[in-house]
């Protein structure tokens, strides 16, 4: 579902810009979600690993 898959990149951006708004972090809310095991917290922080790590290996580089 593509409708599902562009709500899930908005809101995994909304929830990294809030965190850092708000001086906290993304790990918190991987801690925190995922010790309540919640599934959507889970695909969360997968996002927030393929994210950082498109950003090192493809994005980064090509910058420097």
């Amino acid at each position: 579902n593509i409708g599902g898959i562009v709500l899930a990149v908005f809101g995994g951006f909304f929830v990294g810009f809030g965190s850092r708004y708000a001086d906290g972090c993304t790990s918190g809310h991987a801690i925190s979600g995922l010790a309540h095991l919640q599934k959507p917290s889970l695909l969360t922080v997968i996002g927030f690993f393929i994210g950082g790590l498109t950003m090192t290996w493809l994005i980064l580089p090509l910058i420097f």
